[in-house]
């Protein structure tokens, strides 16, 4: 085999290996997500902690549900067990109904959703649509933020231990930022 296709191979490996891990992570937070909808199961999540236009799930170690409503709550000034109660409430009828999948590649409207959330959690909490909308927002790059550190920190041990050489380091890198796999920067 040429030495250009092992290069190519490992590259592919590594990627392939860093965004199975990130995937299984995201997963794994994705079952704890808010979910307006059907198709936003896993995709997306409303609590501030993926990318814009939709990606990977992450942010909040574990997708804590109560670090967004702790987070929301300082932002915004309100008691925290009203802002759970207001996440609860929007989860709650925002359910997809039993045995419904969304359909094969499809995603949803993150926007849509986003503001369905921002416009719920304003009326249930008497505060203007335009601050939650900011807040979550906020809580979203910090998210976003956070998980990027994360990365590089793996990438610079994995480089470091020799299991990765730097240049494939930098293709996951690269690859998470432009969404090929999971993981941020969308």
């Amino acid at each position: 085999m040429s030495r250009t296709k092992r290069i190519t191979l490992g590259l592919t490996a590594g990627a392939l290996a860093l965004g199975a891990g990130l995937g299984v992570t995201g997963m794994a937070s994705a079952a704890e997500t808010p979910s307006p909808s059907a198709t936003a199961q896993g995709t997306a999540s409303t609590d501030g902690s993926t990318a814009t236009d939709g990606g990977m799930r992450g942010g909040h170690k574990g997708g804590d549900r109560g670090q967004l409503a702790a987070d929301l709550a300082t932002k915004l000034g309100v008691d925290e067990s009203k802002v759970t109660e207001a996440l609860q409430a929007f989860r709650d009828a925002n359910k997809p109904a039993e045995g419904t999948k969304p359909a094969d590649g499809t995603k949803p409207d993150r926007t849509a959703m986003d503001a369905a959330m921002a416009k719920a959690l304003a009326e249930s909490l008497g505060v203007e649509e335009s601050k939650v909308t900011a807040a979550l927002e906020e809580i979203r790059t910090a998210g976003q933020a956070e998980r990027a550190a994360e990365l590089k920190t793996r990438l610079d041990q994995a480089v470091t231990g020799g299991k990765l050489t730097q240049a494939e380091a930098d293709a996951v890198t690269k690859a998470v930022e432009a969404g090929v796999i999971g993981g941020g920067g969308h």
